[in-house]
C-alpha cells in the first residue's frame, strides 16, 4: 500500500548566484504531497544557490521549497482554461535540462518538462534560472491541442501556488492600481480576496508593476511577468482555509484548432525568506537586462522642494513670488508652479488673469524663481482634454475610445483621455515639452495625473492600431518621447512623474527621473511607496516623500528622511487658504531643522538595504540606508519601548548617535548588536564605525 501512495517526483533545482554546475533533473521516488518539511527525495546534483527548487509530480502539479524546506504543495500550478473546464492535471512525457548562455543574462540552466492531458493538451514547461538572478525562475509556457477536434481557450495560469500556513499570519504586496488608492503592502486577513488587475480598475486608473508577493514569517512566494512591454493581466492573492493563494492569470479568446499551440507571456517565480523587496530587485535587475532601466537621475532631482500647491488653483502669481524667500531660507532649492496657470487641459493656454502678456510674463516669472537661488518646475498633466479646450473640438481624432467606442473620462479634471500610441497625440506633446523648457525656462516638469499610469486598449479607427492593445504597450514610448525633449531642450532637466495614487507603472519608469509618493493617505504609505520605489529603481534614484502636509499629522519628515526619500512641501507664508499649509513659527523652526539634516546627510544618494528588515513582521518597523560607512536606522511605532536590533553591521564597532536629537546612544557591534529605546512615532539612529 505505501507503493501505491507514492508519487514520482521530478526535482528541477534551479539556483541563481554563484552556481558552479548544472544541476540534474531526476526521477525520484519518496516525497510527500502535502509534508511541510524538508525534501525527503534524494540530493540535488550539482552545487551553488538552490535558495528556490521546483518539484514536478507525474501529473505536473509542481512544489515549491525555499532553501530545501517545502513552503508549498504540490499544486495545479500551470493550468489551461477550456471555457468553464480547467484542465489542470498532464502525464508527465518526460524532460530534458542544459546549460545555456543566455546574450542578455548570462549563463543559466534551462529545463524542459512535459505532459499530455486526457482533453486533448499537450503542455510544454520552459523553466530558466540564471546565475545573477538569485533565487527567480523564469517561466514560458506552451499549450498544444493534440486532440483532433478544435478547442476554446479562454485562458490560462502560471505560478498558481498556496503557501502554506505558519501561526503569525500573512503580509501581501500588490503593484497593481486601485481606484480606492489602499496601501500597496496589506496584511492578508480571513477573508482577503484580491484580483490585482493589471488592466483598468477604472476608467482613468489602471496598471501598476506586474508583481505581486504573499509572505509569512521565514518564506514567502513572488509572481509575475517580466514582458517587455505592459500586459493585462491579473495577480490574483487570497487567504485560503491551508494558507495564502498567489497566480498569474491572462485572459484568452482563442480558438485552437488541432496541431495549433498557445503560449503564455513569460512569467516569473521567486522564493524569499522577507518581504517584497528582494523579489522586486530580482525583477528589475532581470528587466535591466533587456534594456529597461532608468536613466541616471540628474544631481537635481535630490534637491528639496518647495510646490506652490498650497495656495491650490486660485493661487495669485504675488503669492508664489512672495513666498520664494522663505522657501530659499528653510533651504529648499525647487519652486513649483501648480495647477491653475493654465485656461484648460488640453490647449495648456497661459491663463491671461495671471499672465495678462502671455508668454512674456511666464518668462519673467521663471527668471524670478531663479533669481531668487530656486530651480522652476512646470506642473502639467498631458494626454488630457477638457471638452470645451480647441483640442477636443478640432482633433477627435486624439481621442482614445474603447470597444463600445466610448470616451475614456479623467475623472478629476473632467476631461478625456487622449490616445498615447496615436502619433499626431505624441507630436502635440512634444512640442509642449519644447516650449515649457525650451521657451519658458523651466528646468523641471512635475507631470500629474492618474490618467498618465495606463490605458485601455484603444479602438479609435483613425489611428489604424495593429491591435487595440498598441495603445495600452505604446504609453512608455510616450514617456520617452516626452522625457527626450525635455533632456534636448535642457541637458539636466528634471521629469517628475506623480500618478495620483496609484502604483507606477514599471514600464514607463525608465523615461522617469523622480518617482514622488504619489499623494499618500498615510505616513505608512509614503515608507511603504519608498521601500517599493527603491527595490524597484535602484541606488542612484529618486523618490520623493509628497508634500509632508499629506503625511500623519502633516509633518511627519521623518518618513521621507528616513527611507532616504526627497523631501517636499507645500507651506504657504505669510498667509493661505487655509490653517493646514500655513507656515507658523514653530513649524518654520521644525521644516529648517529637518532640511538641515537631510541636506547634511543626502540620505537619497546613500543605499537603502530593504532586505535587513520585512516591513510586515520585524517590530518596530525598520528602515536602513547606508552612506559613507555609517548605517542610517529608522525605527517608526506609534510608541516603543524596548530593544531593537542594528542589522547590517560590519566588523568593528560602531558608534550610535540620534542625530535629530544630538545624542549619544552608545557603542555596539555585529556581535552585540541591540539597544534599548523608548520613542514615540520615529527614532533615527546613526552608527558610525570607530576609527
Amino acid at each position: 500500500m505505501a507503493d501505491i501512495n507514492r508519487r514520482t517526483v521530478l526535482k528541477v533545482a534551479l539556483g541563481g548566484a554563484g552556481l558552479a554546475a548544472v544541476p540534474a533533473v531526476t526521477a525520484a521516488v519518496g516525497a510527500a504531497p502535502a509534508a511541510a518539511a524538508p525534501n525527503r527525495g534524494p540530493d540535488v546534483v550539482g552545487v551553488g544557490d538552490t535558495s528556490i527548487t521546483v518539484e514536478f509530480d507525474d501529473k505536473l502539479h509542481s512544489r515549491v521549497a525555499l532553501k530545501g524546506v517545502n513552503v508549498t504543495r504540490f499544486d495545479a500550478s500551470e493550468t489551461l482554461l477550456l471555457g468553464g473546464t480547467t484542465v489542470g492535471d498532464f502525464t508527465y512525457r518526460g524532460h530534458e535540462t542544459r546549460k545555456i548562455t543566455h546574450p542578455r543574462h548570462g549563463a543559466g540552466v534551462q529545463a524542459t518538462v512535459r505532459g499530455d492531458s486526457t482533453t486533448g493538451v499537450r503542455k510544454t514547461v520552459e523553466l530558466t534560472s540564471f546565475q545573477h538572478l538569485a533565487g527567480m525562475i523564469v517561466m514560458k509556457v506552451t499549450y498544444t491541442n493534440i486532440s483532433g477536434a478544435a478547442l476554446k481557450v479562454t485562458g490560462w495560469r502560471s505560478g498558481a501556488h498556496e503557501l502554506l500556513e505558519k501561526p503569525g499570519g500573512f503580509y501581501t504586496f500588490s503593484g497593481t492600481t486601485y481606484e480606492n488608492r489602499r496601501d500597496w503592502v496589506q496584511p492578508v486577513t480571513d477573508g482577503f480576496n484580491q484580483k490585482n488587475s493589471l488592466g483598468m480598475d477604472a476608467s482613468d486608473y489602471g496598471g501598476g508593476t506586474p508583481m505581486a508577493s504573499v509572505w509569512r514569517s521565514g518564506a514567502g512566494i513572488s509572481v509575475g511577468h517580466v514582458e517587455p512591454v505592459a500586459r493585462i493581466l491579473r495577480l490574483p492573492v487570497r487567504k485560503t482555509a491551508n494558507g495564502a493563494s498567489i497566480a498569474v492569470e491572462g485572459d484568452v479568446a482563442r480558438t485552437l484548432k488541432p496541431g495549433q499551440e498557445l503560449t503564455t507571456d513569460t512569467t516569473f517565480l521567486t522564493a524569499h525568506p522577507g518581504d517584497h523587496f528582494a523579489p522586486l530587485q530580482r525583477y528589475r535587475d532581470y528587466m535591466s537586462d533587456i534594456g529597461q532601466r532608468a536613466h541616471k537621475a540628474p544631481a537635481s532631482a535630490f534637491d528639496p522642494i518647495w510646490c506652490a500647491w498650497g495656495y491650490e488653483r486660485d493661487f495669485t502669481v504675488e503669492q508664489v513670488i512672495g513666498t520664494l524667500p522663505k522657501a530659499r531660507e528653510i533651504g529648499l532649492k525647487w519652486a513649483v508652479l501648480d495647477d491653475g496657470w493654465q485656461t484648460n487641459e488640453g490647449d495648456w493656454d497661459l491663463n491671461p488673469q495671471k499672465f495678462p502678456r502671455g508668454e512674456a510674463d511666464m518668462q519673467a516669472f521663471t527668471k524670478q524663481i531663479r533669481d531668487a537661488g530656486l530651480r522652476p518646475r512646470l506642473w502639467w498633466a498631458p494626454l488630457a482634454a477638457d471638452p470645451e479646450s480647441n483640442l477636443f473640438k478640432n482633433r477627435p481624432d486624439m481621442l482614445l475610445l474603447d470597444r463600445d467606442g466610448k470616451m475614456q473620462e479623467v475623472s478629476w479634471w473632467d476631461a478625456y483621455t487622449l490616445c498615447p500610441a496615436y502619433q499626431p497625440t505624441v507630436d502635440y506633446f512634444v512640442g509642449q515639452v519644447k516650449k515649457f523648457i525650451g521657451e519658458w525656462g523651466y528646468e523641471g516638469l512635475k507631470i500629474d495625473g492618474q490618467h498618465l499610469n495606463a490605458v485601455t486598449p484603444c479602438y479609435n479607427p483613425a489611428h489604424k492600431h495593429a491591435r487595440p492593445e498598441e495603445s495600452t504597450e505604446g504609453l512608455a514610448q510616450f514617456w520617452k518621447a516626452v522625457h527626450e525633449a525635455a533632456r534636448e531642450a535642457n541637458r539636466n532637466a528634471v521629469i517628475e512623474l506623480c500618478p495620483c495614487g496609484t502604483a507606477f507603472a514599471f514600464h514607463n519608469l525608465p523615461y522617469i527621473d523622480q518617482y514622488p509618493g504619489s499623494d499618500p493617505e498615510s505616513s505608512y504609505q509614503v515608507r511603504t511607496k519608498g521601500k517599493t520605489m527603491k527595490a524597484m529603481m535602484g541606488h542612484g534614484a529618486s523618490y520623493a516623500g509628497d508634500h509632508v502636509e499629506l503625511s500623519d499629522g502633516g509633518d511627519d519628515f521623518a518618513s521621507s528622511y528616513g527611507v532616504g526619500a526627497v523631501l517636499s512641501t507645500k507651506f504657504t507664508y505669510p498667509e493661505g487658504p487655509d490653517n493646514d499649509t500655513l507656515l507658523t513659527a514653530e513649524k518654520d523652526a521644525l521644516w529648517r531643522k529637518w532640511v538641515n539634516l537631510y541636506k547634511r546627510n543626502m540620505l537619497p544618494t546613500g543605499e537603502y538595504r530593504g532586505e535587513l528588515y520585512d516591513i510586515g513582521f520585524d517590530k518596530p518597523e525598520a528602515h536602513v540606508v547606508t552612506k559613507d560607512k555609517a548605517l542610517h536606522y529608522a525605527f517608526y511605532a506609534d510608541q516603543w519601548n524596548g530593544t531593537v536590533e542594528l542589522r547590517g553591521l560590519g566588523r568593528g564597532r560602531y558608534r550610535l548617535t540620534d542625530p535629530f536629537n544630538g545624542v549619544s546612544l552608545g557603542t555596539v557591534d555585529a556581535q552585540r548588536n541591540t539597544v534599548q529605546l523608548t520613542f514615540k512615532k520615529f527614532q533615527l539612529i546613526v552608527a558610525e564605525p570607530i576609527g
